[in-house]
């Protein structure tokens, strides 16, 4: 009998490395620094940290959360915190794979592992 795993344990994100300079990558054709095609697929974690956030009107009227997350794989992609307001994304939040999204099928969608502390001035 296997173990039992949560839903997030589960989640992860696939990516590829490159076989000739070992550069983590992800959703590109070449590698990014040396522009070798010989990459190799592995899966990750998908627990990353955000570097930039911003709140986009964009195409829709609601507001949505675009954020620059660097991965513990070794790469930074752009991509959606969902499950709180745009607006309360900061730049140093840890975020992990929405349980049941899968990436590879369209956005990239993550939430943040821990609420975010609320203030009064918030």
């Amino acid at each position: 009998m296997g173990t039992v795993r949560s839903a997030h344990e589960e989640c992860g994100l696939s990516y590829h490395r490159c076989r000739w300079c070992g550069t983590a990558s992800f959703r590109r054709l070449l590698c990014p620094v040396c522009a070798s095609s010989d990459l190799e697929p592995e899966r990750g974690t998908g627990h990353g940290v955000v570097v930039r956030s911003a709140v986009v009107h964009r195409y829709t009227e609601a507001a949505r959360n675009e954020s620059l997350v660097r991965f513990s794989e070794g790469f930074v992609f752009r991509c959606r915190v969902v499950g709180v307001a745009p607006h309360l994304v900061a730049a140093g939040a840890r975020v992990r794979p929405v349980a049941g999204a899968e990436p590879d099928e369209g956005d990239v969608v993550f939430e943040l592992c821990e609420p975010p502390v609320l203030n009064a001035w918030t």
